[in-house]
């Protein structure tokens, strides 16, 4: 499929998510050089890089973060002077973080989020909502389908996560990205050179069409 149904800037997103995902720097390096030359902003790069933390770790973000002062570097260098973006609105804090993280986490996913992993362990509902969907999904500086193109990049690139993966197959269509693009988002990586993060991809749409198909 031609991935011409997401923007040039969309396209750029995956491959971050993936080589961040991965640790795979010199990978890294070119996917932002390039999401940078679609248009991302400064602050677009850097929140697509702070945000994986949360799915590929500390050591993976940081190591990302320093990556891209150094593309930067090198394109002040050239006289490339890239748009800085803007920053996010400042968010609640307290119960009010929670409410909204709890109120994000429901639209995300389509519907309150229960079940008895969450009741087993508290703590990382809280987490989860307070945290990944409120402290970062809240942050408005980058919208949510971009947000999720990262994730599913991310995610798709480490193995053993599919269920995760598959969440977020069901919350991109949520927020509005459509199969199509999806798959787009699988044949980009593909070009890319990240071939198992396509496959991932790809099969994590198949089966969630395939069980939408059967409903």
């Amino acid at each position: 499929m031609d991935p011409t149904s997401l923007s040039r800037q969309q396209q750029a997103i995956a491959p971050i998510g993936a080589a961040m995902a991965t640790g795979d720097l010199p990978q890294l390096h070119a996917a932002l050089h390039e999401g940078l030359d679609a248009g991302l902003t400064v602050s677009d790069a850097r929140e697509i890089l702070v945000q994986l933390y949360a799915y590929a770790g500390f050591p993976r973000s940081l190591n990302a973060l320093g990556e891209l002062m150094k593309v930067l570097e090198a394109r002040r260098q050239r006289g490339v002077q890239d748009a800085p973006g803007r920053d996010p609105a400042p968010l609640p804090t307290g119960r009010e973080l929670l409410a909204l993280g709890t109120a994000n986490q429901t639209r995300l996913s389509g519907g309150p989020v229960k079940g008895a992993l969450f009741e087993f362990a508290p703590a990382i509902d809280e987490y989860l909502k307070t945290h990944l969907f409120g402290d970062i999904f809240g942050r408005d500086n980058l919208d949510w389908p971009s947000r999720e193109l990262a994730t599913v990049g991310a995610l798709a690139a480490l193995a053993g996560v599919e269920p995760q993966l598959q969440a977020h197959i069901r919350i991109s269509l949520n927020v509005g990205l459509t199969a199509s693009q999806l798959r787009g988002v699988a044949d980009v990586l593909a070009q890319r050179g990240q071939r198992e993060a396509a496959a991932r991809a790809r099969a994590a749409l198949d089966k969630h069409l395939g069980e939408a198909a059967r409903r």
